[in-house]
């Protein structure tokens, strides 16, 4: 046996010995992953007991958790936590980053779904805050303005403008600084998901779950909003009154956004069981709750785009 083969052999050996060196006896392997999970654990509830009462220390504690025991379950927990106590704060673009910084490390998460909600009501949060954000700016009030023509010149709507900034009345004076949110936005339908998603700039804000059309009526293409109304009521087929406002038969509940195709629009229900199902007669039913936030945000002329 040659000199090359006495060390070609020699490294097998080692890699070999190596390799199970770095396995570890299994057992040993089980004993310390379920010494680092009771470890996890305890400053997990540690920061649970100190949450209430002093939250920074608790957000330490659960940084803590989230930097170490990266693999664990806790982990996930702890950056949900952190997220919590952000947004119990109104620390909302703290909030987002966490509940990003989630999603990101742990894509199929058993947080996932928790986290993508809490990450969609905060996003509302902050369109309806008064943060100025990148997506924002600050505009001061000229004589002659009116809050109608500041929302036509920057394409939004009232509603939006008086909910962002806190107005209570649409009364404005000269010299007030008001926040206005310069993102364009736009909404996808899809049908075979029974969902709405609502888009900034292309980025999703927030999506809502939708019922549709019975035989699968709800027209597929490309629209626009072209009327925005509260209250509406409804005619039914062959009905010469209408059924008002407000009324348990009225099926498009607290608020109509009518398309550019004629006689469909998103409205509410007065359902108050289920959404999901095709029971409409071509238009996209939502909750009273979620078609009204959806209102204040999108004006006439916002983008809507329904799939199969």
């Amino acid at each position: 046996m040659n000199r090359r083969v006495i060390i070609i052999i020699g490294l097998v050996v080692g890699v070999f010995i190596l390799m199970k060196m770095m396995s570890g006896h299994p057992v040993k392997k089980k004993k310390a992953e379920l010494a680092l999970l009771q470890q996890s654990e305890i400053v997990l509830n540690e920061a649970m007991a100190v949450k209430s009462s002093d939250p920074d220390k608790a957000i330490g504690m659960f940084e803590k958790v989230a930097a170490d025991f990266t693999e664990s379950e806790e982990a996930q927990k702890a950056l949900m936590e952190i997220a919590d106590i952000y947004l119990k704060e109104n620390e909302l673009q703290k909030a987002q980053e966490t509940l990003k910084r989630l999603l990101n490390d742990y894509p199929q998460g058993s947080l996932l779904r928790a986290a993508q909600e809490k990450l969609w009501d905060a996003n509302i949060a902050m369109l309806f805050s008064r943060t100025v954000t990148d997506d924002s700016y600050v505009y001061e009030v000229q004589p002659g303005d009116t809050l109608y023509k500041i929302a036509k010149k920057y394409n939004t709507n009232v509603d939006l403008l008086m909910k962002s900034n806190g107005l209570e009345q649409s009364l404005i004076k000269p010299g007030m600084r008001l926040k206005i949110i310069k993102s364009v936005f736009s909404i996808e339908v899809s049908k075979s998901q029974n969902k709405l998603i609502l888009k900034a700039d292309g980025n999703v804000v927030k999506e809502y779950p939708i019922g549709i059309g019975d035989n699968n009526s709800t027209p597929v293409g490309q629209f626009k909003i072209t009327s925005r109304i509260v209250s509406p009521v409804w005619y039914k087929t062959g009905a010469i009154v209408p059924v008002p406002a407000g009324s348990a038969e009225n099926i498009l509940g607290s608020r109509w956004m009518g398309l550019s195709e004629p006689g469909y629009g998103i409205h509410g229900t007065t359902d108050t069981k289920e959404i999901t199902k095709q029971r409409t007669q071509g238009c996209v039913r939502m909750w009273n709750k979620e078609v009204e936030e959806l209102f204040v945000i999108v004006p006439v002329g916002t983008e809507v785009i329904i799939n199969d």
